[in-house]
């Protein structure tokens, strides 16, 4: 392997660029490997070659840090009739992900800018440490300059999240976070466990959902319950993707919670979601033909500790999939009897509205303490947009839809106490 992420990234395009596409697989992980075929690497390239004409240049690389020990190469490339960049994420001299981006995509990343709906001098944030031990993590306290007592914790969505929720240029949870303190509610958001200590949760035997969610959800809330200012009564969980999958189980193992905002929440069992998605994206016939592999595994009884990862989806170990696939968080969310807002994107193909909503609906619709809202233009970040959604439109910076702000912070304040 290239001993720098610079060499890996140059690396990556020199293989795309003289067709060499069965040496890129070997570039990623082990239990990365079977999601990234050399026919699919192939459809990709040769869908820019037929949009852009032949390679005329490749540009600098640029590197830039990425996670608590990554590092994301940002390559231009022009071709006859246009140009694209090559983003290439890198950790431990692994490739983790490869995505052809816009030309725009090629500029380096810029300080994070506040939405129009959040004023800096509305607010102010502290560092927090939630949890104890070797495995508690960095937060951030964020409270509005006239608190109203309701405090709601973020829990982000699948992968190796930091507490912004950054992706690519963006970070939907900082603008909840100073969008909900500009209306007085305050937030506490945390680096995931698979952020913070990515090694440790590499070493880990028996890694659960309850590992990368519950103990972290439950200490924060408790932190929450001790602040000043902070009314204990008025505290709500919000998870987004698969952290508003987890949060009933989050208000079910603390009842004293207040209520639960679930923000395109998986309802749809998450293995079968990924074959979706796949199907979605109209991969290669191959590569949806190993996620379905995958999944049935995920289903068989014979699934037990012992189970490869590599044999399972995203090279996630068996212990996950077995707590995870016994778990229903529509059914969970029943028995609670909590209020909830459930919020949706129109234009979501990760979550939803035919798959993951039409499942929150069925369990919860004729409770009259549960709101149900689908913001149509949305996508999975509540981006607003048009046209159906894909992968690209995440890399752009832009904001959190304000409408969710205002919807988020109107259920929490308007809630009898």
């Amino acid at each position: 392997m290239p001993t720098s992420p610079t060499d890996t990234g140059t690396r990556l395009v020199e293989l795309l660029r003289a067709g060499q596409f069965a040496e890129i697989p070997d570039m990623f992980p082990p239990n990365l490997r079977a999601l990234v075929t050399p026919e699919s690497v192939r459809a990709a390239w040769q869908a820019e070659l037929d949009r852009h004409g032949p390679v005329r240049a490749v540009g600098e690389p640029l590197s830039e840090p990425a996670g608590a020990t990554g590092t994301l190469i940002r390559v231009p490339v022009s071709f006859e009739r246009g140009a694209v960049t090559v983003l290439a994420a890198i950790t431990g001299g692994w490739l983790t992900s490869l995505q052809i981006a816009g030309p725009e995509a090629a500029e380096p990343m810029r300080e994070w800018q506040p939405p129009e709906y959040a004023d800096p001098a509305a607010l102010s944030e502290e560092d927090v440490t939630v949890g104890d031990g070797p495995l508690a993590v960095p937060g951030t306290l964020t409270v509005p300059a006239r608190p109203g007592g309701a405090a709601i914790v973020l829990l982000a969505g699948s992968g190796p999240l930091d507490r912004d929720e950054t992706i690519g240029r963006n970070k939907p949870f900082k603008d909840l976070a100073w969008g909900l303190a500009a209306k007085g509610v305050a937030t506490l958001r945390f680096d995931k466990v698979t952020f913070a200590h990515p090694a440790q949760v590499a070493q880990s035997a028996g890694f659960t959902v309850d590992d990368e969610y519950l103990h972290h959800a439950l200490a924060a809330v408790e932190l929450l319950r001790h602040r000043p200012g902070i009314d204990p009564a008025r505290i709500f969980v919000l998870g987004h993707s698969l952290g508003g999958t987890v949060a009933p189980r989050v208000a079910a193992a603390d009842p004293a919670l207040a209520g639960l905002v679930i923000l395109a929440g998986g309802a749809q069992p998450m293995h079968w979601s990924a074959v979706r998605q796949f199907r979605y994206l109209a991969s290669p016939p191959q590569l949806i033909d190993t996620v379905t592999r995958q999944a049935e595994a995920v289903d068989s009884p014979d699934l037990s500790p012992a189970t490869p990862a590599t044999d399972l989806p995203f090279g996630v170990p068996a212990s996950y999939w077995l707590d995870l696939r016994g778990y229903d968080p529509a059914a969970t969310a029943t028995t609670l009897g909590k209020p909830m807002l459930i919020l949706q994107g129109g234009r979501d193909y990760q979550a939803t509205v035919d798959d993951d909503l039409a499942r929150w609906r069925a369990a919860l619709a004729d409770r009259p303490d549960v709101t149900i809202r689908v913001h149509e233009a949305d996508n999975h970040l509540f981006f607003a947009g048009s046209g159906p959604s894909k992968p690209a439109e995440y890399e752009p910076a832009q904001h959190v839809d304000p409408a969710v702000v205002t919807d988020i912070s109107d259920w929490v304040q308007e809630l009898p106490s």
